[in-house]
């Protein structure tokens, strides 16, 4: 059985950082493991580093820390180079590097609480979810 294959939006990533409470937070807890893949870019990897360094005073983090997790990340990503951009697809500039490499990694879903930005992924074969509603997917939160 394959599992879904996912890109996660920043917003997710520090959501998580922030609280330990939500679905942000239990969604990165579950990355390894077998329930889901993801998948990163340079771009996206670049994206995190740089919003979770303007982040990490108020996430309790350290720059070692910053470091450390964006690693972390990559060690358990499939990495992907973007060679085909589809710009201007998303009302957002700043969101096309995720739709790109959800495109170009052939995933299911991008992850993000701001699903508004990320009208047009469905052309794609890609739906935007929150957090919450992908865990309800892979069974992890009851719907």
């Amino acid at each position: 059985m394959s599992v879904p294959d996912i890109v996660i939006d920043t917003n997710v990533v520090i959501a998580a950082l922030r609280s330990k409470n939500g679905a942000s937070y239990k969604l990165l807890s579950l990355i390894g493991t077998d329930k889901f893949e993801i998948h990163d870019s340079v771009a996206i990897v670049l994206e995190y580093e740089d919003v979770i360094q303007r982040h990490r005073t108020e996430a309790g983090l350290s720059q070692d820390d910053v470091s450390i997790f964006v690693d972390s990340l990559c060690s358990m990503a499939h990495h992907h180079k973007i060679y085909f951009v589809w710009r201007p697809t998303l009302s957002d500039a700043n969101d096309e590097l995720f739709l790109e490499l959800a495109i170009s990694a052939r995933c299911e879903y991008i992850v993000t609480h701001n699903i508004k930005d990320f009208k047009g992924t469905e052309k794609f074969g890609i739906k935007a979810i929150t957090p919450k509603e992908f865990l309800q997917i892979i069974g992890e939160v009851r719907k």
